[in-house]
């Protein structure tokens, strides 16, 4: 497997992101989901990248294999979102998913965001288990603040307390 490295996105990624996401969502998942559902996916600077937000990619051979984001929803939190590896880099021996993970984290700690909230589906196992090994605690959904953006599809959600600014 090549090498692959994490750098923050660049709106010529745009295209990439997309075909990325929707492939996974549709294609592996059979979610019924469009780009035009997921509005963000098209102003990704002006969604994400507000007070401690941000949107990373990382990026094998010039191609887009992974993404993940943080949008800030106040109060020091963010809520993780978009984290999507493609299949061929995903496992704990490509680490693309960890990178993608630890990078984040050491911005949104840098930021001095003190809890990071995210949803996902049911279909998505092994990211429960992936978000699980990272300290990811199952919490239910009344437990979430109303500026939590759940999406329709979100069926389970997770927190993470993050230590001290550094």
């Amino acid at each position: 497997m090549t090498a692959f490295h994490i750098r923050s996105f660049t709106p010529a990624d745009t295209q990439g992101v997309i075909d990325l996401i929707l492939s996974i969502q549709r294609e592996e998942y059979g979610i019924d989901i469009t780009a035009q559902d997921q509005p963000d996916l098209s102003e990704i600077p002006a969604f994400y990248r507000s007070g401690t937000g941000d949107f990373l990619v990382a990026e094998a051979k010039g191609r887009i294999v992974g993404t993940i984001a943080m949008k800030d929803i106040g109060a020091d939190r963010v809520a993780l979102r978009k984290m999507f590896v493609a299949a061929p880099r995903r496992g704990q021996k490509n680490g693309v998913a960890q990178a993608l993970l630890n990078a984040l984290l050491h911005l949104a700690r840098e930021r001095g965001v003190a809890e990071v909230l995210l949803g996902t589906t049911d279909a998505f196992l092994a990211a429960h288990r992936f978000y699980e090994r990272n300290g990811f605690i199952l919490v239910n959904a009344d437990s979430l603040p109303s500026t939590f953006p759940r999406m329709a599809v979100d069926s389970c959600f997770y927190r993470l307390t993050l230590g001290a600014r550094g």
